[in-house]
């Protein structure tokens, strides 16, 4: 490529020169330096302990640089013979003189100062001048002695030669500085031999030995061409820059891959290498060379080395190219009869999977997996391979394959290592809930889940494999329970019989819900404003039986819960707050006077507001009913009725001592008394009804219901009117509100 005085003389330097043909861009890497240095010393030693001759005019323009990177030592026009022995004798030379042209002499810059001062020179001269060469390469291609083809000068600059190599010495790597130091000293008895400077620390580099004996590697014999290959160069390429794979590494592989015996393990690092390389580079560079081994017959341990790492070579393969190149490979493989060469086959089947087609999946890759499954089944590693190559391929097989091929192949695996059966849970997981694989509900229930089942207690499976087990088994279960129960809600839908359909629909239906009584207080009755007039006079007039109206049941309570308002159950999946939203119920109290305060009347029943509602609202006439919350006591619901029933007899009683028709009222008492006949869980209807006195209508009544604890109902009758005193008046009165508040103490203590 050129000298390496071209390559590290500054950029105006190369300008004031003529034949300087070398691109200004070219930058050594610090391993380059290093290695190139190294191949200077082995030269040197070369010549002077296997050729016995001194070479006298060691420079950097004496220096060539191949387009490999590799130094090689030339000018060897001045090289003398030294006698065969240690080495260290000297001979006599002519010194450097102006007298005759400077290009019949050794270059006057780099020349050992004994050369010039006394005319002898031995091996160490030449070590003087190895010295000054690298300080030169690292001083920016200027040397320590600048005698401009001057004897004279070249004595001047010598005496000063220390104090130039302090200068520059910062600039040498720190493990070569010392040897620097002692190679360009002026007593030949500190410089060291070639052979002592190859021996240092900083050339002790793995990176720097590989370049090294590739360098050399067709001196080696196949056995150590195959442990460098497989070895040592696959441990130091990633120290190596991949500037130098392709300067020295890419060569020598390029030429050992035609060589059957190291082709196993040439395709290691070619493979490392094309791992690591970009696309552009792969296609330009390695592949129209690494083509020749797809078609080349290979070793049982290439071809598997080969099929092994194919993933690697399908990345950075261009589309077109793998059918044509790659996937004939991986079929040649599958056809072979050697065990180890399907199973790497299958490996590089289950990498390739996206770039197989169908029918060849079909007919090439599937068939042969399953037999060479069948062959070794017992085989774990084969098992996982052949395990791992369906799953790879699953989706792009057919309903009939699956059943066909992959199917029995599971049915038969020996689910007994953990790997294993971890392969098979995921195959079967992928499968789960889609149709186009097969596996249906009937397959779940009576063969996969008793072959997964007896797994759960596998003592193999750790924790992370039971927990992947354990879920795909509920998965299972989920799925059959989801296909079983949607089967069956169709198999009742198509009921033959339509009178069976209307019975389904009869049982379905929210209108036939059973309701738990209720039995309101007395004198109290429940209006809903969505009812008609005509419907309230309709259910005033029901006296016989209860009243059930809008999910409200009005009749004798048979239990304790049923003097609750079971309003809530009425209406199945309705929240209170929609309850609030419609218009509530409202309640009546029997007419008691018409300008009490707080009442309003509407017809004859005034309207007052339940006490346990809030704040009453502006221009409304109905106290709002809600159903009972969750939150309110039973008791305490039961404490409002009562509160209610007494402030209405309350004022009853004074307006009728305030009254001065006594003698002129009429009153039929209630008389509450057990009713002839009644027996114990009889649902009976009591009527009570308080004439009326003075400006009270006779012809109003309200009526209630009051079950009796024991178990029978308490009846009012009907007796004759007869002239009361006002004493009597009251007495009656007192007789009332003590009677109902008796009665309704029972009703409470039950409930």
């Amino acid at each position: 490529m050129a000298s390496l005085a071209n390559i590290i003389t500054p950029a105006d330097e190369k300008e004031k020169e003529k034949g300087t043909g070398v691109s200004k861009d070219y930058n050594f890497l610090e391993i380059e330096l290093k290695y190139g240095i190294l191949q200077l010393t082995e030269a040197l030693s070369f010549l002077h302990y296997s050729c016995h001759v001194i070479h006298r005019n060691v420079t950097p323009a004496s220096v060539f640089v191949t387009k490999r990177g590799t130094w090689k030592l030339a000018g060897l026009e001045f090289t003398e013979k030294v006698a065969e022995g240690e080495g260290h004798d000297t001979i006599t030379v002519q010194s450097w003189t102006s007298r005759v042209p400077k290009m019949t002499q050794p270059d006057l810059d780099f020349i050992a100062p004994e050369v010039q001062t006394s005319s002898s020179c031995s091996v160490v001269s030449d070590m003087f001048s190895l010295g000054m060469c690298v300080c030169a390469i690292f001083n920016s291609g200027k040397s320590l002695i600048e005698a401009n083809h001057s004897s004279s000068l070249y004595q001047k600059q010598l005496d000063v030669l220390g104090e130039q190599v302090n200068n520059v010495l910062p600039k040498i790597p720190l493990g070569l500085q010392e040897a620097v130091v002692r190679l360009v000293s002026k007593d030949i008895r500190q410089r060291p031999t070639s052979q002592l400077v190859a021996l240092i620390k900083y050339f002790s580099d793995p990176a720097v030995h590989a370049l090294q004996f590739l360098d050399v590697i067709n001196m080696k014999d196949p056995t150590q061409k195959s442990h460098f290959y497989r070895t040592t160069l696959m441990e130091v390429m990633p120290q190596i820059p991949k500037k130098l794979w392709f300067l020295h590494v890419w060569p020598s592989l390029q030429q050992e891959m035609r060589t059957q015996e190291v082709l196993a393990a040439v395709l290691q690092p070619i493979l490392k290498l094309i791992s690591e390389i970009s696309t552009d580079e792969y296609e330009n560079i390695v592949l129209p060379h690494f083509r020749v081994v797809f078609n080349l017959p290979k070793s049982i341990q290439a071809s598997v080395t080969l099929l092994e790492n194919i993933h690697i070579i399908l990345e950075k393969t261009p589309s077109e190219d793998i059918a044509t190149d790659i996937l004939p490979i991986i079929y040649s493989g599958l056809e072979s009869t050697t065990i180890q060469v399907q199973v790497a086959a299958v490996v590089a089947a289950s990498n390739a999977s996206e770039h197989l087609d169908v029918d060849s999946i079909k007919k090439i890759v599937l068939p042969r997996t399953k037999a060479i499954y069948e062959k070794n089944p017992s085989d774990v590693a084969l098992c996982l391979t052949v395990l791992g190559c369906i799953e790879r391929i699953l989706d792009k097989l057919e309903r009939s394959a699956i059943i066909d091929d992959v199917m029995p192949i599971l049915n038969d695996v020996k689910l007994q290592d953990a790997d294993v059966t971890v392969k098979v849970v995921n195959i079967y997981r992928l499968m789960l809930g889609v149709k186009k694989f097969g596996l249906s509900v009937n397959l779940l229930a009576t063969k996969v889940l008793p072959s997964l089942l007896p797994l759960t207690v596998s003592p193999s499976l750790n924790l992370l494999q039971f927990s992947f087990l354990l879920q795909t088994i509920h998965e299972m279960l989920d799925h059959i329970d989801k296909q079983q129960r949607n089967k069956l809600k169709l198999d009742n839908l198509s009921l033959s019989s339509p009178g069976e359909k209307r019975l389904l629909r009869h049982q379905l239906s929210s209108d036939n819900m059973s309701l738990s009584p209720f039995s309101p207080v007395p004198n109290v009755k429940i209006q809903d404003p969505r009812m008609s007039s005509s419907a309230e006079d309709v259910l005033s007039r029901r006296g016989s039986s209860g009243i059930g109206f809008i999910g409200y049941s009005l009749s004798g309570p048979s239990s304790p819960d049923s003097h609750l308002l079971r309003v809530q159950s009425a209406f199945i999946g309705r929240r209170l707050s929609d309850n609030e939203l419609m218009m509530p119920p409202k309640i009546r109290v029997a007419h008691s006077s018409a300008s009490s305060p707080g009442e309003t009347s509407t017809g004859s029943l005034p309207i007052r507001r339940h006490s346990s509602i809030g704040p009453e609202r502006r221009g409304s006439t109905c106290a709002n009913l809600s159903p009972p919350t969750p939150t309110r006591p039973r008791r305490s619901l039961d404490l409002h009725y009562s509160q209610t029933l007494s402030r209405t007899l309350t004022k009853s009683q004074s307006f009728l001592k305030s009254s001065s028709l006594a003698n002129a009222s009429k009153s039929v008492p209630m008389l509450l008394t057990p009713s002839p006949g009644s027996k114990m869980g009889s649902r009976r209807q009591s009527t009570c009804s308080i004439s009326s006195i003075g400006g009270l209508d006779s012809r109003r009544s309200s009526t209630a219901s009051i079950g009796n604890p024991l178990g029978g109902s308490y009846k009012s009758h009907r007796r004759p009117s007869a002239l009361i005193s006002n004493s009597s008046s009251g007495n009656l009165l007192q007789q009332l509100s003590a009677g109902v508040v008796s009665t309704y103490q029972l009703f409470s203590s039950k409930s």
